[in-house]
């Protein structure tokens, strides 16, 4: 009976970290780039069950060995281990603002390859972004919306002095007749990276430098200024997901309860008439 009541429990646990990942999907599908994260739900390992049995043998001694018959395996509970990018192409909207800017992937080597703006965190340090939605700061460098540096294909800031400049399909900002090409970092296994708040992604520990886009074969961006890339958030199939994980909670939350009905009639019932 105990074993049905943590399963029971973890199924309603696993559908409210999924209803918290789906919610957080819901609330930035408005964010320009953002890459909704999905919760793939996982078994906890398997036990195996056998049934032991007393067989008969003709002796006089009426010998009854004992054997164990395999029945199968049984989970004992799901869980989500963790929230996944999905870092399919989000559809790109005009904005007229010269800052701003999308990167549209028309062809990769490899199926999963992303590519990403470089930038600067607030501790130095590079990250990557899809979110496109620049500005300029009182210093005349081009920044995220959350003041993080933009960067060049030196790895240094790029300084505008305002608001006009072009930036060409290749990634190159063109000022005053000076070019300066974007930081265009490229990963083929874009699931190495990880979410590190503000729209900023970061590499996991012991994944692979990203490449620069421009040096990759096969590889054919373009850089759309005065466009933002949408969310690839589906709202509509969001909601759905989300009233399925809620339906699923209060099925468990139903086992558990008839679990904890169970248990008081032998603890106060039974035990009383023993």
């Amino acid at each position: 009976m105990l074993r049905g009541f943590y399963t029971a429990t973890s199924g309603m646990m696993a559908q409210q970290r999924k209803q918290e990942i789906l919610s957080n999907n819901i609330t930035n599908a408005q964010t320009p780039g953002y890459k909704q994260d999905q919760a793939p739900l996982r078994s906890f390992p398997e036990l195996l069950i056998h049934k032991v049995e007393n067989h008969d043998i003709p002796t006089r001694s009426g010998f009854k060995p004992r054997t164990m018959t395999e029945l199968g395996a049984i989970n004992t509970g799901v869980y989500v281990n963790e929230a996944i990018p999905d870092f399919a192409q989000g559809a790109l909207r005009e904005t007229g603002m010269t800052t701003d800017m999308a990167i549209e992937q028309v062809d990769a080597p490899d199926e999963n390859g992303s590519v990403f703006f470089a930038v600067q965190n607030g501790d130095g340090e590079e990250r990557y972004t899809r979110n496109g939605n620049f500005t300029v700061d009182g210093d005349g460098l081009l920044t995220t919306n959350h003041g993080f540096y933009v960067l060049d294909a030196d790895g240094n800031p790029i300084q505008t002095d305002g608001q006009e400049f072009d930036v060409t399909t290749e990634g190159v900002v063109e000022l005053d007749g000076e070019a300066i090409p974007l930081a265009l970092s490229y990963s083929a296994e874009p699931g190495q990276l990880t979410k590190n708040g503000q729209d900023l992604l970061e590499l996991a520990e012991d994944a692979d430098e990203l490449a620069d886009a421009r040096a990759v074969d096969g590889l054919q961006i373009s850089v759309q200024q005065r466009f933002l890339e949408r969310s690839n958030v589906d709202a509509g199939q969001t909601m759905t997901s989300m009233m399925e994980a809620y339906r699923s909670f209060e099925a468990n939350q139903k086992v558990v309860q008839a679990y904890d009905r169970s248990l008081d009639k032998a603890v106060n019932d039974i035990a009383r008439l023993g």
